[in-house]
């Protein structure tokens, strides 16, 4: 199979276009994954590159109208290199994604920690079902590509945040599910994230009386779990009701619930659980994969 890459080009607007120019300069890489090769399954617009909102608030630049969901790949230091990779699903409500606050800085972090990162463009607005194919196509790529990146096919796992984080759990718990027809010999490698982290995560509590969402099937196969989020974070029982459905079913999980935070603080200073789960995050990973 050929997997389209290209160097990467971005489309601009003036308004984000500092942040934009800040994180290509300083990522360590010049590749960018198309991941589906032809027609994109399900979608029926026309590939094009994705739009940056108008909206730069808090220094974020939003992507929308994604039709040609892509990885960007970002490599870490060969001395550091620990041979595992993190696929990383930025938040936005399934409407945007944050690619800065929940993607590009995402990936340079996980590089100082030894991962190869690959920050996904996955389909929105409102496209659920796409994002959940693109999840799982994105997992085959990096999993059958391992020699490529010097990784080893059993250290791929994903993080996700708020509508990423809801996207990582639905990877790491409907894996057995072929939810798009396969396109070529990467379908037949397993989708099955090796672990996964939901930091701030949403909508997994829409089971009846705010359990946990149907679509969530845990079992004793299910990855290990790292839980972030806060009290004062409206999503917060998304976390709590995930937890305990991990710990009936006897897989490993770590849930970390602070007082205060809110949500959708990435990994920046000047929030206490930005400044906070980075550091459990990173105890974990070093006990978890090994």
């Amino acid at each position: 199979m050929k997997i389209q890459r290209q160097p990467i080009k971005i489309v601009l607007t003036l308004c984000s276009l500092f942040f934009t120019l800040v994180f290509v300069a300083s990522a360590q890489t010049d590749e960018l994954i198309h991941i589906w090769p032809g027609k994109v399954p399900g979608e029926t617009t026309a590939k094009k590159p994705a739009v940056i909102t108008d909206n730069n608030s808090g220094g974020v630049t939003r992507l929308t109208d994604v039709t040609d969901p892509t990885l960007k790949v970002f490599l870490p230091d060969e001395k550091v290199n620990n041979g595992a990779a993190v696929i990383v699903c930025p938040g936005g409500g399934y409407k945007i994604l944050a690619i800065d606050k929940e993607g590009y800085e995402v990936a340079e972090w996980l590089n100082t920690l030894g991962y190869t990162a690959f920050v996904l463009e996955y389909r929105v607005p409102q496209k659920q079902d796409g994002a959940l194919n693109d999840i799982q196509r994105s997992i085959r790529i990096v999993r059958s590509g391992a020699n490529e990146w010097n990784l080893d096919p059993n250290k791929i796992g994903v993080i996700g945040f708020s509508a990423g984080g809801s996207l990582a759990a639905r990877a790491g718990t409907r894996y057995k599910e072929e939810t798009y027809i396969a396109q070529d010999a990467t379908d037949k490698v397993s989708s099955k994230p090796d672990f996964a982290m939901l930091i701030y995560p949403a909508y997994l509590d829409k089971g009846e009386n705010r359990s946990l969402t149907p679509e969530l099937k845990v079992d004793e196969n299910t990855p290990p779990m790292f839980l972030f989020a806060t009290a004062d974070d409206a999503h917060a029982n998304s976390a709590l009701v995930m937890a305990t459905a991990l710990r009936n079913n006897k897989i490993p999980v770590a849930l970390h619930l602070l007082p205060t935070g809110g949500h959708g603080y990435g990994l920046r200073t000047g929030n206490p659980a930005g400044e906070t789960w980075p550091a459990l995050a990173e105890t974990w990973l070093k006990a978890t994969v090994k």
